[in-house]
């Protein structure tokens, strides 16, 4: 079963309306600057201006997209995404709960977070599971090294394809980081390229994640530098922030040297964890999330929402409003996928989560109240600064404050509703 419910998750008025009274206050430093690429360059007396668009929105775009399935063997997964405060949107993803045949009991997944545009993504989301099956090397007899060889194999054979193609339509300048895993009845492989990463939940703690791609890594920035690239201000030739991706062909011309000695190497990085009935849940997920939060902190917090809430989209969209309040300004993307072992729904943590609610919006209303007796202005910036001090027992862990943020705002604006109300029945009685 696979549904999707794109923009279900639609932008509720009270957001509207915070994203109106902050406007002012953020919008001068998401602007300014960002990715060190100034708004306008003086070209000289008698000329104009050159104008770089920002790769940034004065507001962000908070429609979410939106899938959840489940895989005969137990699996159920959800996949959550989000533009932001970026001002294309350019992740995709792949979701293959059963690939069928002799490998029905088989899940692919896939995160695709594109740069320099949208098109090396999306090519990549349609073509690169096609590539790894192509191989021949994946068979019931499910042997770590054979699979393995198929997902490196495959992501080789994507770039491969992916330069004909690129020089055929004229885009060489994109690529896209990928971060997959493929699940058999046995093993769960992992196949990182770039800096999204997937993170494996056991028992409740952190067993395994992949690691990053970054120019500054010494084993990266010496495949750079053999290359000769530059690592400058932790980047690529001053440019690149990721060493290894899909596509980014203008970086993958050094003559007599392999494709996966170049400056941007498309070979994944690829691990194999034996299954365990203590397996949780697994995410995968762009950059977007990991710049705000760490893995430990991930998966003590997705733990927590798997005991008070059913629906696996509705905790990636919970996920992605804590990455967004916790200051991302990329687009971001998150697969969570949920093993037989995952935690259930708690009459405990439901209770408590009530609880917690119960005592936000009284937190709310009583900083509402003090601020009008003092005679200042109650708006939410001053209502959420004064709550964001106070101590406040019962948070998610490793979400805090931030995760509950979209309940204190209804309950800002509940109590804001209710003051007009009686405002307006004083006024009648005179």
């Amino acid at each position: 079963m696979r549904t999707s419910r794109k923009g279900s998750v639609e932008m509720p008025a009270f957001m509207r309306q915070l994203v109106k009274e902050t406007e002012k206050r953020v919008s001068s430093f998401f602007k300014g600057g960002r990715g060190g690429a100034a708004e306008g360059e003086h070209q000289g007396e008698g000329e104009k201006e050159e104008v770089i668009p920002s790769p940034y929105l004065d507001r962000p775009v908070l429609d979410k997209l939106a899938e959840e399935g489940c895989a005969r063997w137990g699996l159920t997964y959800a996949l959550g995404s989000m533009q932001g405060w970026r001002a294309n949107m350019e992740d995709f993803h792949n979701c293959v709960p059963q690939l069928g045949g002799e490998l029905a009991d088989w899940s692919f997944f896939a995160v695709f977070d594109g740069h320099a545009g949208s098109t090396v993504a999306q090519h990549c989301s349609q073509h690169l599971l096609g590539h790894i099956l192509a191989t021949g090397r994946m068979g019931p007899d499910d042997d770590p090294e054979k699979v393995k060889g198929a997902l490196v194999e495959g992501f080789l054979q994507t770039d491969k394809h992916l330069h004909c193609v690129a020089r055929r339509e004229g885009w060489e300048r994109g690529g896209t980081t990928v971060v997959a895993t493929l699940i058999s009845p046995y093993y769960i492989y992992f196949a990182n390229c770039g800096d999204s990463r997937a993170m494996l939940c056991r028992s409740g703690q952190v067993r395994f994640s992949t690691e990053d791609h970054k120019p500054y890594s010494p084993l990266e920035k010496e495949r750079i530098e053999s290359a000769g690239g530059s690592v400058t201000i932790q980047r690529i030739n001053g440019s690149l922030a990721v060493s290894r991706a899909l596509g980014d062909f203008t970086y993958k011309g050094a003559e007599n040297r392999t494709p996966s000695q170049q400056m941007v190497s498309p070979e994944p990085e690829v691990c194999v964890v034996e299954r365990s009935p203590a397996d949780e849940f697994l995410v995968l997920a762009c950059d977007g999330v990991w710049d705000t939060i760490s893995n430990e902190d991930l998966c003590a917090f997705i733990h927590n929402r798997l005991r008070v809430c059913t629906d696996l989209r509705d905790v990636c969209t919970q996920v992605i409003d804590l990455c967004l309040y916790k200051g991302s300004l990329d687009n971001i993307s998150i697969i969570l996928l949920c093993f037989p072992g995952a935690p259930q729904l708690s009459a405990e943590a439901l209770h408590q989560e009530a609880e917690l609610e119960d005592l936000l919006e009284s937190k709310v209303a009583e900083i509402y109240n003090e601020l009008l007796v003092q005679g200042e202005e109650p708006d939410l910036l001053s209502v959420l600064t004064v709550l964001a001090s106070a101590v406040i027992p019962g948070l998610p862990p490793g979400g805090g404050i931030q995760s509950k943020r979209n309940c204190i705002i209804a309950a800002y604006y509940q109590q804001r509703e209710s003051h007009k109300t009686t405002t307006t029945n004083v006024l009648g009685a005179f």
